[in-house]
């Protein structure tokens, strides 16, 4: 063992938080975009663009986010392409986050209730429109707390990019842990690192799940 901790090695955790942060950004918002796509052709009254996006969901979802990650970054090397770790992790938690996400908003689009929809029809509103300005601002409100609740997930998922080499909080983590062997001290700060990041979304999220409840009573 060589040395002890020092504020060297917080302040490389705390820089870690950075990355973590960055790379969990990068997931929601590209793997929200990709999330809404799957849920158009979800809710799509084309039998098979809906099947088509229920496969993907459902094989996405039966596969662990490890798997996910050794595919692209491992699989694509096969072939001659070098992700770097970064683009690969983003990738792979990209494709996660579209197939959870998709699913999540599309339960909220089939959650409003049917008069809306035929209210609309009523006012010659194409489909495009009926969701674009009645169904989506609505279903916004009730995908915000399991979006936020998602999220939270997201960030603590991030920490399986460590096994590709990105260097997020939990490889920082590790590659400290490695030169000075404190794992009780080390990973307590990780996780409090972590704590303090998930804690006050989940607190929004359980805040505006319980505001949805009162107002739906």
């Amino acid at each position: 063992m060589s040395g002890g901790f020092t504020s060297a090695h917080f302040i490389y955790l705390a820089q870690s938080i950075g990355w973590t942060l960055v790379l969990s950004m990068l997931a929601f918002v590209l793997g929200g975009i990709g999330g809404f796509c799957v849920m158009l052709a979800r809710i799509s009254p084309r039998a098979w663009l809906s099947r088509a996006a229920l496969v993907y969901i459902e094989a996405i979802q039966g596969i662990p986010l490890l798997i996910l990650l050794f595919i692209v970054y491992f699989g694509l090397s096969v072939y001659g392409y070098q992700v770097p770790a970064l683009v690969a992790a983003g990738l792979a938690l990209m494709v996660y986050s579209s197939a959870y996400l998709g699913d999540i908003w599309r339960g909220c689009i089939e959650a409003m209730p049917k008069p809306q929809w035929e209210a609309s029809e009523c006012l010659s509103l194409t489909r495009w429109q009926t969701l674009r300005l009645v169904i989506i601002p609505q279903a916004m409100r009730l995908a915000l707390p399991p979006t936020v609740g998602f999220l939270v997930q997201l960030i603590k998922m991030t920490s399986l990019a460590s096994v590709i080499g990105f260097v997020e909080l939990t490889r920082a983590g590790q590659i400290i842990n490695n030169s000075i062997f404190q794992p009780f001290l080390i990973f307590g700060l990780v996780g409090a690192f972590y704590f303090v990041l998930c804690y006050p979304l989940s607190r929004w999220s359980q805040s505006m799940e319980n505001k949805l409840n009162v107002s739906n009573r």
